[in-house]
């Protein structure tokens, strides 16, 4: 009996460590996308973020800290105090030092966590001058952002498996074979075949979208977020961005990305029958790039400007290869 319950206060413990470290551990968790058999919060890549990632690790450890003292002071006093051990009870009923220890300490426990929990809101609701201005429109199913200042918008629809077949295969060869099929069959038979084109076009599956979005590096992004129907939310982990998007209202959500690449959100309430479908991505870039980028919109040529930012991607692949090799 005994060996069976240590057996699992170990295991519980190993599991409430596993939790606490999960936000700082960085195999297991990714930077911009959702990382396979994740434990905590992804990556930061803001100082939003770096606050958000702090706080959740601080209240882990001190839950871990909790639920391990409580554990061993149950098993202890099963233990120490049952009729076996013990035939003959105490009858003390107060304790004044337990007493005050057992209401101080929580109090002590509130005011740590409280303290850099008004830091956070306090810096998440104190926003800067914008460097950029993006108005996030969201429709049933996919989103629109508007640069402000620029005066163009881009339009965001999530890669389906057929769009990406029917880009490989061509109409007419991806009709010939797939025609026929309907329902489940036709679904499973997309998924298998485009599992490996995810691959090769580098794209996260149910996360990637046609057009993306783009701000420059170290520069402050101040996201206007609205709906055009139902309740969507705007969110986006590495950047410590979620932001309900009511329709008749308009809500903003901050953030300054201090890492370059492709950060991966989605909406985060349930809006409907394709809330699945309503990814968001946004490529942090460096000035000159975010410049061009901006230019193709203005000229009217979203294609071109996709085309820009996957070039992007591409020439910081290949120094990131370089120097890794050079290590």
């Amino acid at each position: 009996m005994s060996k069976r319950m240590f057996g699992a206060v170990a295991v519980m413990a190993a599991a409430c460590l596993a939790i606490a470290l999960g936000g700082v551990t960085p195999a297991l968790a990714g930077l911009g996308q959702p990382s396979q058999g994740q434990l905590g919060l992804q990556l930061s890549a803001t100082p939003l973020m770096d606050e958000i990632s702090r706080l959740f690790d601080l209240v882990n450890i001190i839950i871990t800290v909790i639920v391990l003292f409580v554990l061993v002071l149950m098993v202890w006093v099963m233990f120490r105090f049952n009729e076996k051990s013990n035939p003959t009870p105490s009858r003390t009923t107060h304790h004044t030092l337990l007493e005050v220890a057992w209401t101080i300490v929580p109090i002590l426990i509130l005011v740590a966590i409280a303290l850099p929990s008004f830091h956070l809101l306090f810096n998440q609701y104190t926003f800067p001058k914008a460097d950029v201005t993006i108005k996030a429109i969201g429709d049933a199913w996919f989103w629109e952002h508007e640069y402000v200042d620029d005066k163009v918008t881009v339009t965001s629809n999530i890669i389906n498996d057929e769009d990406l077949l029917r880009a490989k295969l061509g109409e007419e060869a991806f009709d010939k074979k797939y025609g026929a099929l309907e329902g489940a069959e036709l679904h499973n038979a997309l998924y298998t075949d485009s599992l490996p084109l995810w691959k090769e076009d580098k794209k996260i599956r149910r996360l990637s979208v046609d057009r993306e979005i783009a701000v420059p590096v170290n520069k402050n992004v101040v996201v206007l977020v609205t709906s055009n129907d139902v309740i969507h939310q705007w969110a986006v982990p590495s950047f410590g961005a979620k932001q309900q998007a009511v329709p008749g209202r308009t809500a903003a959500v901050w953030f300054k990305p201090t890492k370059i690449g492709s950060f991966f959100g989605q909406c985060m309430v349930l809006c409907g029958k394709l809330h699945s479908a309503m990814p968001i991505v946004v490529r942090v870039v460096e000035q000159p790039v975010y410049d061009v980028w901006m230019g193709a919109l203005k000229a009217k040529d979203g294609k071109k400007a996709q085309e820009i930012l996957d070039a992007d991607t591409a020439s910081q692949a290949v120094i990131e290869q370089s120097v890794a090799q050079a290590q």
